[in-house]
């Protein structure tokens, strides 16, 4: 029966999110019974699309990504894949009507990232920051509002915004893997090479904007979601305050990292304030 092959592939994005990331996952523990399995599923597949890209040195990585995004393609198509991520990611797309150009505007950045090195203008920084982080946002916030059109348009803008504020920390906090691993420099109009404190500033400023606006949203959330992706809001902004007090020299040189124990006294602090509703 196909129900048992989709429970195995719904542990598969499960255990990929638990492995990846246990921020992430403990976030997602924090939503509605109801919708964390979708959230699962949406990980996974970003996930592994993203680990194309900057981990499988080894091997062909455009060969193998070419081969990932034809498999997607099919899966959504016939709404099965014996690729169990992209089985559970298909299905949590047909659940929600996830719409095919926020999957192609992802796989689209993603794709830059097997090439690309360097976003000289805003405007390529801020197209591959829409495919690579807020369109993961508006996926996410299709499974929230549950088909509720009005309640998505209402909470596109600050959607997007979070998802932007979340990768823009990591690109900061990830500074020194991406740019002597890979070569890659996402900030424009910023010589990585000479990091100042100027310029981390700048880069700081405008991820407090979006964190800004993010939160907005994340106040009309529904109730299913509102916990949890408060509990990843928090989590960001105390890395964004890390950094925000990591010399410049420093970032890149090295991964600034939210210790165990300081994740539990904010996860612990997100649930009284959320049962208090302050938020």
């Amino acid at each position: 029966m196909k129900s048992i092959f989709d429970k195995v592939s719904f542990e598969c994005s499960k255990n990929v999110t638990k492995s990846y990331s246990t921020s992430f996952s403990s976030a997602v523990k924090m939503l509605a019974p109801s919708i964390r399995q979708d959230i699962y599923n949406i990980y996974g597949f970003v996930r592994f699309a993203d680990e194309i890209v900057d981990t499988f040195h080894d091997y062909n990585k455009e060969e193998l990504f070419n081969l990932f995004e034809k498999d997607l393609s099919n899966a959504i198509q016939n709404k099965i894949s014996l690729n169990p991520i992209l089985n559970s990611f298909q299905h949590t797309v047909t659940k929600y009507k996830i719409p095919l150009e926020l999957i192609n505007a992802f796989m689209k950045s993603m794709k830059l990232d097997l090439s690309k090195k360097e976003y000289k203008t805003d405007d390529e920084y801020k197209e591959y920051i829409y495919g690579s982080a807020d369109v993961v946002g508006l996926m996410c916030l299709k499974v929230f509002v549950n088909g509720d059109i009005a309640k998505y348009e209402e909470l596109k803008n600050g959607a997007m915004r979070l998802g932007s504020a979340f990768q823009k920390v990591n690109f900061l906090r990830d500074l020194k893997a991406d740019f002597d691993d890979l070569s890659r420099t996402y900030f424009p109009n910023t010589d990585l090479t000479k990091l100042d404190e100027i310029s981390k500033q700048q880069i700081i400023k405008e991820i407090e904007a979006d964190f800004e606006a993010g939160y907005l949203g994340i106040l009309n959330l529904p109730i299913e979601a509102k916990f949890g992706v408060y509990t990843a809001y928090v989590y960001y902004k105390k890395l964004l305050s890390k950094l925000k007090k990591t010399p410049s020299l420093e970032i890149k040189n090295t991964r600034i990292r939210v210790p165990d124990y300081q994740k539990y006294g904010l996860f612990a602090k997100c649930y009284f304030t959320y049962k208090l509703n302050i938020i």
